[in-house]
């Protein structure tokens, strides 16, 4: 959606800028969603097609599968993420871990109807992140907390088209949800002793997109698997929400129609391409690698539309680059009922150093990652995974407000999230 700006007064083009702020609240792509794919860091995830999650990264690998099988899991990333502040920034608390516990599920089933037509459906989270900073600390004037959630919907098929070439597609619904809070200054000249204010915004919304998938068995052992996901548009609506303001400037909103006012803020979730090998390399070694690119540039470029009296619409860009995934990983056949799988990954930031806000910290990372898988028996087997997200020093900077008088600066320093999972797979 492309929207262009109209003049607003500035009192309340300052309330309209303080939302549009919060619209891209800790945005990421997860290759973890409770799957033996974390143990992995996705390497050969478009290609490997070793249960019913094939769906959730090419659909093409349903046609591998035999008989039905059934997989469910659970997993928790844990972060260390916190800001250390530079000397010169506002007055206020510390960060705060701004990531504790962030829990997630996933449930597969897959069916083959006979040799040429296979049927899947996945359920699974693989968009999202949720921040919580102190409510008091140092940067609240740009983000106190924040979460956006993406879960998935994917019914799912596959063709075998011969003995060497499968496609598949999966239709993805997608359920978003924003939750956002930020502290607004009711004392913008510096002047005066009143409480912050704050502004909360709750949204959600359905979209709709495609999981195209395709894979090439050249010979038995080796396959390479092309997967493409579609942007997913969402758009959420709300009515604009801010409390404790100051009682003059809240008199002069509310005769304007600002206050209660429906707020809609339209975001993309990127499309993604993703290229992957899996090569059997003996009975017991099995090597795995991917390639792949998301589109975040389109992510950054958020619509934001403000129905009051005078209604106000923008497009707000957030210089986001496109970004590219590599992983490399191995599979070891230890016995013949437990396999131990590791693998290495990296992704390039979505975000300039100078461009990086409080509300994503995002920037290039580092993957490492490795689980096993016992097989109970012929028909279940049981995967543990854990895998590290490597974020390091992320520097961040922001400034507001008249002569750019509010002002936080820091970085993210060590910055890491540990993800365990657990799941497991049925096979009739």
């Amino acid at each position: 959606m492309r929207m262009a700006s109209r003049s607003l007064p500035v009192s309340s083009s300052l309330l309209f800028l303080a939302a549009a702020s919060t619209a891209n609240a800790g945005g990421i792509m997860l290759y973890e969603y409770a799957t033996d794919n974390v143990g992995l860091a996705n390497a050969g995830a478009a290609a490997r097609a070793q249960g019913p999650s094939t769906i959730a990264r090419n659909p093409a690998g349903l046609a591998f599968l035999t008989g039905t099988q059934i997989s469910g899991g659970l997993q928790v990333a844990q972060g260390h993420l916190s800001v250390d502040e530079d000397a010169g920034s506002l007055a206020g608390d510390d960060s705060g871990q701004i990531l504790e516990w962030a829990p997630g599920a996933s449930f597969f089933v897959s069916r083959a109807v006979n040799q040429s037509l296979s049927l899947g459906f996945g359920l699974y989270g693989d968009f999202g992140l949720a921040v919580e900073y102190d409510e008091q600390w140092s940067g609240r004037y740009f983000i106190q907390d924040a979460s956006i959630m993406g879960v998935s919907l994917v019914p799912s098929m596959a063709w075998r088209l011969d003995e060497q070439w499968s496609v598949g597609l999966g239709l993805r619904a997608v359920y978003g949800a924003l939750d956002t809070r930020v502290a607004v200054d009711n004392n913008p000249f510096g002047a005066g002793a009143f409480a912050d204010g704050q502004l909360h915004y709750k949204g959600d919304d359905w979209g709709y997109g495609a999981n195209l998938g395709i894979i090439h068995q050249p010979r038995a052992g080796t396959r390479i698997g092309l997967n493409y996901t579609t942007e997913v548009d969402l758009e959420f609506e709300d009515r604009l929400s801010i409390d404790n303001l100051r009682p003059a400037v809240a008199s002069q909103l509310e005769a304007r129609g600002i206050l209660g006012a429906p707020l809609r803020i339209d975001m993309s979730i990127p499309q993604t391409v993703t290229l992957s090998l899996y090569q059997r390399l003996d009975a017991q070694w099995a090597l795995l690698a991917s390639a792949g690119w998301q589109d975040w540039s389109e992510f950054g470029r958020v619509g934001i539309e403000l129905d009051a009296d005078n209604p106000v619409s923008a497009t707000s860009d957030r210089d986001y680059q496109d970004t590219w995934h590599l992983a490399i990983g191995s599979q070891y056949q230890a016995t013949p009922v437990l396999l131990w799988q590791a693998g290495l990954a990296y992704d390039s930031s979505a975000v300039a150093d100078s461009d990086r806000t409080f509300d994503t910290p995002m920037g290039e990372s580092w993957r490492l990652a490795t689980g096993i898988s016992y097989a109970f028996e012929r028909a279940a087997q049981l995967n543990l995974d854990y895998a590290l997200v490597w974020l390091g020093d992320m520097p961040v900077a922001q400034s507001k407000g008249v002569g750019e008088r509010i002002r936080t600066s820091g970085e993210f320093a060590n910055a890491a999230i540990h993800v365990l999972s657990g799941s497991v797979t049925w096979r009739y």
